[in-house]
């Protein structure tokens, strides 16, 4: 009997974790979603090849402009996909560590 009760309070900590509360929690959270970005804008951002500079650009332009990759407004060959993977908390939280970054 007591295995289903184990169960169901570890089924609750694992769903509140996927909570915005969880993100607000996690100090890392930005920096280990834009890890994400390193590949095509850089570490942290500092890009050296053609693809756009996200370090340091101010965190209300990047919420917005991935929004709007997300949401199709923006076209993109690969960005409008990434985007729609992340929900709102997670764009806040990827643009905030970006733009915190120095150029």
């Amino acid at each position: 009997m007591k295995r289903p009760l184990a169960s169901i309070t570890l089924l609750i900590s694992a769903l509140s974790l996927l909570s915005g509360t969880a993100y607000a929690a996690d100090p890392n959270l930005g920096r280990n979603l834009a890890a994400t970005c390193a590949a095509c804008h850089g570490t942290d951002g500092k890009t050296a090849g053609i693809n756009a500079n996200l370090a340091g650009v101010p965190k209300d332009t990047l919420v917005q402009t991935l929004k709007a990759f997300k949401s199709g407004e923006k076209p993109a060959t690969v960005m409008n996909q990434l985007a729609k993977g992340y929900d709102d908390a997670q764009i806040e939280a990827i643009a905030g560590y970006l733009a915190a970054q120095r150029k």
